[in-house]
């Protein structure tokens, strides 16, 4: 019999379980399952908290809905009843002491029309004769691996870029434009703009492909994101589920890996697939061929606060669901979302819940690291009362720090995957990488990772 573990029960390592075991029975194999995961819960990155009224996604909010795994997925687990969708409305740029809105009719900031262009509020008349250059400009020499920023820069102008798509797109990829690449950020923005000579003439002639379920760009579930994690882990009938236990080293003898667990138990096993930040593999495989590519995998830090009063969310600005922090902001938040706005599932009696960002790109990181929970509520109390004018305590709150744990996707990172992943198949066999320090940082990516190592699997078994 042979026997497959999966390291790390994220998302990603779920996911893998769930179709390694969809194909095993399909096929009638004795194969041997086993997830393990460090933590008492399985989930990630995916934790939703109930709190009196409020449920509070400490980690990732929502699913983008566009994706084309994802319904087939929750068709399978049978989730398609408890699915809900974002309420749609104006997002917004805070800048120059005000808020600003962003065009709707936009993608992460980047016009999807000419209309669009002339009635943005952030670009000056220079600027958007600067972003007409788009529709006469070829693209010459830019390939996917190269710069998102500087490809968005050269054929929209450096002031639509700046003032209205970084702060989106940033936030969203956590690093900075100019070392993102387009190909794990945007791929289809070099496509349209090589196949329609405009990037803005792409988007419009393909405006219906993001505006799915009637422009609900993401969804949830009724009782948070937690159900998928669940809904998942009750699937996996055949899979041996150990949490609370960590691995302490992978070894290898003649016929098999060993892993050692951290409480001194050891399980032989064909097949390893990683499904950990890359810190964590890095340690685990322990090989100092390995180390210069992993060193050059970066992550970001974030930290995350929660808010909620016992006051209604139509004190809010009309029709808005958030905001994003721009370069002339007295704020230190980097964005907040209304989330009690924006997910109506989130506060029983629509009473005002707001989710503060405090990135590691921010000069205030470094010592918003250090402060305890409750000056960290202090701090997103005056962004609040400094960007939407509400004062009060707040009736719950929720603090994370995701320190060193958000994957950036910079410029070098597509060559230095490809160089760890053919050297850890040569000299590993059978040893699989997974998950969002890798090969996508949003959910459906991380169970599309998921599925495809699964086949990977199944092609040996």
């Amino acid at each position: 019999m042979k026997t497959v573990v999966v390291v790390g029960g994220g998302i990603t390592g779920l996911s893998t379980m769930f179709y390694l075991q969809k194909a095993v029975k399909a096929r009638s194999l004795s194969v041997r399952l086993i997830l393990i995961e460090g933590n008492e819960e399985l989930g990630g990155k995916i934790r939703t908290v109930h709190d009196g009224p409020f449920k509070i996604e400490a980690g990732a909010d929502s699913i983008v809905a566009r994706k084309q795994n994802i319904q087939p997925f929750l068709k399978e687990l049978n989730l398609e009843d408890q699915v809900v969708y974002n309420a749609t409305g104006k997002s917004f740029i805070h800048t120059d002491g005000m808020l600003k809105g962003i065009p709707e009719d936009a993608l992460f900031g980047i016009p999807m029309s000419l209309e669009s262009l002339a009635k943005s509020d952030l670009v000056s008349a220079q600027g958007k004769v600067d972003a007409l250059k788009d529709f006469y400009t070829k693209n010459e020499t830019f390939t996917k691996n190269d710069s998102i920023g500087l490809f968005l820069e050269s054929f929209l102008g450096k002031e639509l870029v700046q003032k209205q798509i970084s702060p989106v797109l940033s936030g969203v990829y956590s690093g900075k434009l100019n070392e993102l690449t387009i190909a794990k950020t945007l791929p289809e923005m070099l496509d349209y703009k090589n196949e329609y000579g405009s990037i803005i003439r792409g988007l419009s002639e393909n405006k219906q492909k993001y505006k799915s379920k009637g422009n609900k760009k993401f969804l949830s579930f009724k009782n948070g994101l937690s159900t998928l994690v669940e809904r998942i882990e009750e699937s996996l009938d055949m899979v041996e589920i150990l949490k609370g236990v960590s691995v302490d080293e992978i070894g290898r003898n003649d016929e098999a890996y060993i892993i050692t667990l951290a409480n001194g138990e050891t399980l032989e096993t064909d097949f390893i697939v990683l499904s950990t930040p890359h810190t964590i593999a890095q340690k685990l495989l322990g090989d100092r061929e390995l180390d210069e590519d992993f060193d050059g995998l970066i992550n970001s830090s974030m930290i995350s606060v929660y808010l909620g009063f016992d006051i209604p969310d139509s004190m809010l600005p009309k029709d808005g669901t958030g905001f994003i922090t721009g370069d002339n902001s007295d704020l230190i938040c980097n964005a907040c979302t209304w989330t009690s706005r924006k997910w109506e599932h989130t506060s029983e009696n629509s009473q005002l819940l707001v989710r503060l960002f405090y990135k590691s790109s921010s000069p205030d990181y470094e010592r918003l690291q250090s402060l305890a929970k409750q000056e960290l509520i202090s701090v997103a109390l005056h962004d609040i009362m400094n960007s939407l004018s509400i004062s009060g305590n707040p009736i719950t709150s929720e603090v994370t720090k995701w320190h060193e744990n958000m994957p950036n996707y910079h410029i070098k990172h597509p060559q230095i995957v490809q160089s760890l992943e053919a050297k850890i198949s040569e000299n590993y066999p059978n040893v699989l990488l997974a998950g969002c320090s890798y090969n996508g940082v949003g959910i459906p990516d991380c169970i599309a990772d998921g599925e495809k190592k699964a086949q990977e699997i199944c092609l040996k078994l």
